[in-house]
């Protein structure tokens, strides 16, 4: 699979999902990004609109959760790939619980998550080419 969005802005992406409290993410992971989880983790992930149904009654904690989780699956990724820096579960987790604070921790959280998926990404689009 060539992969030919591998420069996502990730801030931008992320202050738009938090302005629309994740309604845009609704629209984009199905659209965009599913396909290449799955292909990337070598594994069906749970759908993103299930997991933001799952997170409306609990505040939206699941859907941190499952975002959380991708991202650590994709620092595996990284790590196999011998990707350096890379993000993880943490970072995702507690920019977004403490960052929330100041306002823009969700987004640098989502900046961190898609820095490290555009890596993967050229790197498997590279090995691919060999």
């Amino acid at each position: 699979m060539k992969f030919k969005h591998t420069n996502r802005p990730g801030f931008l992406l992320g202050t738009i999902d938090f302005c629309t409290a994740g309604i845009f993410f609704l629209l984009y992971m199905p659209l965009s990004l599913e396909k290449e989880f799955n292909y990337i983790l070598k594994k069906k992930i749970q759908p993103y609109f299930v997991a933001y149904l799952l997170g409306i009654p609990t505040l939206f904690i699941y859907t941190l959760i499952w975002m959380a989780r991708v991202c650590e699956d994709i620092k595996r990724k990284a790590i196999e790939l011998n990707i350096k820096p890379h993000t993880s579960w943490k970072h995702m987790f507690w920019r977004n619980v403490l960052g929330i604070f100041v306002l823009v921790g969700p987004a640098v959280a989502t900046w961190g998550f898609f820095k490290t998926l555009n890596e993967v990404e050229k790197k498997m689009n590279k090995l691919n080419k060999e």
